[in-house]
């Protein structure tokens, strides 16, 4: 948990524009569960803002404050013991260049006496009562943050801390300042007729062109930036992740191996006999919260142990993408990657663990138009997945049902898992780690498609999640050609509406059905081969650097991430006054060549427009589409509507993007978070790495 990550100068800004407290204040409701105090409000307004001045004041206004910070990565924040630290203060050492950190307890007392002669370990506070002296407070922060479950531990860094009471005299706290006191590299306390002795000490433990890239690394270390999930594939080349489970993942992760080792035969000792019972694994959770981290973990912890598992899902953008790019020449590892679709015939013998991600993409039945009728699925499709294997994980988010026939419900599951009498274990998994890590974007995004109740309002930048609004689709381009060019990862995709033509003639030319104005770009390849002008087949789109020169849809990005994701919103679904409207499209011909385009605007998925769907599915689907499509980036999204009223609607959503420094292009990146994203791997299998391995990610400072 944190609630914010900004430079000093950057707070200053922030709060200058009045944004700070109400995101603080929003932030906090997220995590805890309850509204902030009418006190810690006017706490933040007033100690953060003393702290930020004097940093700028000293010429370190460039130290990053990582504003309630959990002391550990697996901190309890909704616990009345969790361990919250005030600011901590992150920058480069001023002489060997390692991380400098200091933790900082700010307190608002104005005068303290003393309780007992012999210790200034409790001290009387006016107004307030009994209180340990912030030292031990500190101390105990510094420990858990320091130690085995913090995230300075394993990294060679200079930490300290101190107390920061600047509404205070030393003369008026001197209990907190004798000889007494507490001691160590944490128990400095500063009052309010000290800030030089402050300043100089800051000057001291800060160099002062520090603090991005040293806070860019300690939020890896915090978990909320993860390595993208196909370059942590590639390192491991699928035999041992780079993802570093947190919280309720490794619960998750934890409670699926420990079933599996009690109801799977053992390799090792197949006379022994399992426990007979069938259980259904059951994890619910939103866009980003490590749904797929969590099944791709263990798929590795199983298959290192012997097991024979499936990773199946209804996208092929993610198959295509985990086949293509990371199983590259592999056959072995490309096999294990399936479609629900594929267990219309029950495997012999059954797999021991099937892993069934994007599970709300469940059909009614296993059909495809080019099966022949023998080849049919004749039972509803989960019956089929669940004959599959012995043990059963499903993965599933409601909010991402994008089709009509989408039957994957949690309901479903329940009910299936009742009638065969099986255990159905469910988890839900609420903090994410897309979209570097900012719950508050995501909230935002479900506020402004509707999703939630309430009026959505104006974006508060956070330091971790950049948006803004492009006023023309060239605008809009520019911006994600420019990161790709500078290294980032960055794709376009857009809403469903415009018509979607087939590869035309023998070169296979795509053509440019995505038009706006003079604005025209072709959508990615209908295509299993790659077409004219190295366009990529539709399942590597995503991947592939040919793929820049297209435009994606909701079922080509579905499951995937990149760093910048510029999304264009198309006519099916239109601000007007105080509510959005939904409409569906007509196509037309044009004469001479008979390419399909745009009679009156609105949604062409040929799945979701017909009259068939109701207006209220059509609304929810169109809903669920943009959420799929605005939480595709990590660090910025770039926003575009075709008409005028919604773009307008948006910009005032979003504000103005004129914050020095969080723009966070390649080049404004640290270089420690400018990670080359990977190309597939050479044809054949790598050796298996050790176990252990964790990539670059752990390697930080």
């Amino acid at each position: 948990m944190l609630l914010l990550k900004l430079s000093a100068e950057d707070l200053l800004t922030l709060h200058a524009r009045r944004r700070m407290v109400p995101h603080l204040a929003a932030r906090w409701w997220h995590f805890r569960g309850a509204d902030v105090s009418l006190t810690e409000r006017s706490a933040w307004a007033e100690s953060l803002i003393s702290l930020a001045n004097d940093l700028v004041a000293a010429g370190r206004g460039n130290v990053q404050m990582i504003v309630e910070c959990a002391a550990t990565v697996d901190e309890d924040v909704l616990s009345s013991s969790a361990r919250l630290i005030d600011v901590v203060l992150i920058g480069r050492h001023p002489q060997g260049h390692q991380p400098s950190v200091q933790l900082v307890e700010l307190k608002r007392w104005s005068t303290v006496t003393r309780i007992d002669a012999a210790t200034a370990d409790q001290v009387h506070v006016a107004g307030m009562g009994v209180k340990k002296h912030p030292a031990l407070q500190l101390r105990e922060y510094y420990e858990a943050f320091t130690g085995r479950r913090g995230p300075l531990h394993g990294i060679n860094f200079a930490c300290g801390g101190f107390a920061y009471l600047h509404n205070a005299t030393s003369e008026s706290v001197q209990p907190l300042l004798g000889a007494d006191a507490p001691t160590g590299v944490y128990a400095q306390v500063y009052t309010g007729d000290q800030r030089r002795e402050l300043q100089a000490a800051l000057q001291v433990a800060f160099a002062e062109d520090g603090g991005s890239s040293e806070a860019e690394l300690m939020l890896r270390k915090l978990g909320l930036r993860n390595t993208p999930l196909l370059d942590a594939m590639i390192w491991s080349r699928g035999d041992d992740t780079v993802f570093t489970l947190r919280g309720q993942q490794k619960v998750v992760a934890d409670q699926i191996l420990e079933r599996a080792a009690r109801v799977l035969p053992d390799p090792r000792r197949p006379a022994l006999v399992p426990d007979e019972q069938r259980v259904v694994f059951l994890v619910t959770g939103g866009a980003g919260t490590g749904k797929t981290a969590i099944g791709l973990q263990v798929k590795a912890e199983l298959e290192a142990q012997g097991r024979t598992v499936h990773y199946a899902s209804g996208s092929r953008a993610f198959n295509g993408a985990m086949q293509e790019h990371v199983g590259y020449g592999d056959r072995e590892f490309k096999e294990t990657f399936t479609y629900f679709y594929d267990y219309v015939t029950a495997p012999l013998p059954p797999l021991d663990v099937l892993i069934c991600d994007e599970a709300h993409r469940l059909r009614d039945f296993s059909r495809n138009q080019y099966w022949k009728p023998e080849q049919q699925g004749t039972r509803p499709q989960v019956d089929e997945l669940l004959d599959a294997s012995r043990l059963t994980v499903f993965f599933l988010d409601e909010g991402q049902s994008v089709r009509p026939n989408e039957v994957g419900t949690i309901g479903l599951i329940e009910e299936v898992t009742e009638l065969r009498h099986a255990r159905l274990v469910r988890f839900g998994l609420e903090e994410q780690f897309r979209c570097g890590g900012s719950d508050a974007y995501i909230r935002w995004v479900r506020s402004v498609l509707g999703l939630t109740d309430g009026a959505p309002e104006q974006w508060l930048p956070d330091g971790l999640m950049h948006i803004e609004v492009a006023d023309t689709p060239e605008a809009l381009e520019q911006i994600i050609r420019a990161e790709a060019r500078a290294g980032a990862s960055a794709r376009m995709v857009a809403g469903y509406c415009w018509p979607w033509t087939e590869p035309l003639g023998k070169e296979k030319r795509l053509e440019a059905d995505v038009r706006i104005g003079e604005w025209h770009q072709p959508w990615n390849a209908k295509s299993s081969s790659f077409c004219a002008d190295g366009a990529p087949p539709s399942d590597i789109w995503s991947v592939h650097p040919g793929g820049l020169g297209q435009i994606g849809c909701v079922y080509t990005a579905q499951g995937l991430e990149w760093d910048w994701c510029g999304v264009i919103m198309g006519d099916d679904m239109v601000r007007r006054g105080d509510r959005w409207v939904f409409q569906r499209g007509k196509e037309r011909k044009e004469p001479g060549t008979g390419v399909k385009r745009v009679a009156e605007p609105g949604s062409f998925d040929p799945k979701v427009k017909p009259r068939s769907v109701d207006d209220d599915e059509f609304a929810r689907l169109i809903r669920h589409a943009y959420h799929v499509l605005m939480t595709r980036a990590s660090r910025a999204t770039v926003l575009y509507s075709t008409d005028r009223e919604t773009r307008d609607y948006l910009k005032e959503l979003v504000g103005k993007v004129e914050i020095h420094g969080l723009r966070p292009t390649w080049e404004n990146l640290p270089k420690e978070a400018r990670n080359p994203h990977l190309p597939r791997p050479a044809r054949g299998r790598k050796t298996r790495r050790a176990r252990g391995f964790h990539g670059p990610d752990l390697k930080l400072f």
